[in-house]
């Protein structure tokens, strides 16, 4: 039998990794609201839709941060590179059909 309080703890952890999950997917769509601009404007100029430079800078930092934060920079690399792939394949996309 689990102990009442062990319960409350439980509840109250689950509650606000909920409310995180929530804000995580909120700002996500922020982040790809912002990109999908920068994919118009680079489908407009005629600019290729990865940036190398860009995304080297972005992986280091993030690492920073995640290191400061206390999280496997690692992780915070693998999830950045999954965001870096979507947001050039939307790029690609937004460039397609621009020319269409």
């Amino acid at each position: 039998m689990i102990d009442p309080d062990v319960k409350t703890q439980l509840a109250g952890y689950r509650q606000s990794i909920d409310n995180i999950d929530a804000a995580l997917v909120h700002m996500l769509a922020e982040r790809f609201r912002c990109t999908k601009e920068v994919g118009k404007l680079k489908a407009k100029f005629d600019l290729p839709p990865a940036d190398p430079a860009r995304e080297e800078y972005q992986i280091e930092r993030l690492r920073l941060l995640a290191k400061d934060a206390n999280l496997d920079p690692d992780f915070a690399e693998k999830f950045l590179n999954f965001v870096i792939k979507e947001v050039i394949r939307h790029h690609e996309q937004i460039a397609a059909d621009f020319k269409a």
